[in-house]
């Protein structure tokens, strides 16, 4: 079987508030993520990435944020659910490439750790994961309000089953 290509995509609105969780990592600022769980565009992309490339539906099918046993949940847990999955589907992750666009706070300084915590989390090597921050150049990301969004791809390899 050829390679699978998943592309997920997450955003969220900002509020006021004292920071929020980005591929796992804390980011203090002056804004938080109006959200029904955590909140984590990043980690919320890439599941809907992992399910996709698999063929099994989305964030939303599995994890509703009509659920109230989803409410205020850390999305390492949707990664960890997924990957379970996946895993029972017979596949593997080959590399993970990501994007996160917000303008303010800056994200250099934390990209590193939220692609260690992404490999960590998806039990791969940190070489095959991607994490890059981009700004909007002033554009905003607006509705009526300030936003965050990210974007991951991924591609999944059919598991090779070992003889014993």
């Amino acid at each position: 079987m050829p390679p699978r290509i998943g592309l997920g995509f997450d955003s969220h609105r900002l509020v006021a508030g004292t920071g929020f969780r980005l591929g796992g990592v804390e980011v203090q600022c002056d804004f938080a993520v109006d959200a029904h769980s955590d909140g984590d565009v990043l980690l919320h992309a890439l599941v809907d990435a992992l399910f996709g490339a698999a063929g099994l539906g989305d964030i939303g099918d599995h994890f509703p944020n009509t659920n109230e046993r989803w409410r205020d949940a850390d999305s390492r847990l949707f990664v960890a659910e997924t990957m379970k999955r996946i895993t029972e589907a017979g596949f593997t992750v080959g590399n993970v490439d990501a994007n996160v666009f917000l303008d303010e706070p800056k994200l250099g300084p934390l990209k590193e750790a939220m692609l260690q915590n992404i490999a960590q989390m998806l039990e791969v090597d940190p070489a095959v994961v991607s994490v890059k921050a981009k700004t909007l150049e002033g554009l905003g990301l607006r509705g009526d309000a300030p936003g965050l969004a990210a974007q991951a791809a991924v591609i999944l390899h059919e598991r090779e089953e070992r003889e014993p």
